[in-house]
């Protein structure tokens, strides 16, 4: 009768060799890479911007929208000297007018100092040469320092002239003029109120030396 011949094993002989290989490893490591992916891909999908919805206005239905947008005109030499920026540019094909929300409209005049238009709703014509902001217009020139507040604000770039048929405030530091019309021609350095003006003009103090 043979005898019996006890056969010793440990746990880490009866495993699996998938356990204990290189495999396991791998297999982890893609699992980690499976996950991160699609974490990823639902953030991402949160973060995604949703157009907002097809503007319609009484010249039709638009052809194009843009949005988050700046517009760059170039002069005859080719360098940039008027820019409007805004979060919904629409084109409407029938008027080919642009609207715009919220516009801001950065103008270089001849001398290269910076004008400021800013309004709550901008149209820009057909030519693109004329650009009308209305409620809350403003026509601001930094290095001078003044300000003018308007309803209704046209500017036309080919002549560089700046108007407002409506009530127009302008401020200077401390001084301001209110009229019934405004008129501003940038390259010239020359503007006038005109109708029914009314000014503040507060004196300053003289130097007593």
């Amino acid at each position: 009768m043979p005898a019996w011949r006890r056969i010793s094993t440990t746990w880490s002989d009866a495993m699996p060799t998938f356990f204990s290989s290189r495999k396991w490893t791998r297999f982890a490591l893609l699992l980690i890479l499976v996950v991160l992916g699609i974490g990823l891909a639902i953030v991402e999908q949160r973060n995604a911007t949703t157009p907002g919805p097809v503007p319609s206005d009484d010249a039709g239905e638009p052809d194009y929208y843009l949005e988050g947008v700046t517009m760059t005109r170039f002069d005859a030499q080719g360098i940039p000297h008027q820019t409007l920026t805004s979060p919904r540019l629409v084109h409407t094909p029938k008027d080919d007018i642009i609207r715009a929300a919220s516009p801001v409209a950065k103008i270089r005049d001849a001398d290269g100092r910076q004008w400021d238009i800013t309004g709550d709703k901008g149209r820009l014509g057909a030519q693109r040469d004329l650009l009308t902001l209305t409620g809350n217009a403003q026509l601001v020139q930094p290095e001078q320092g003044w300000r003018l507040n308007t309803d209704v604000l046209h500017y036309q770039a080919s002549e560089t002239h700046a108007w407002s048929d409506s009530d127009a405030v302008l401020r200077q530091h401390e001084q301001r003029v209110r009229g019934n019309r405004f008129d501003a021609w940038l390259d010239t350095d020359r503007a006038r109120l005109t109708g029914d003006v009314q000014g503040h003009h507060p004196q300053i103090a003289e130097d007593d030396t």
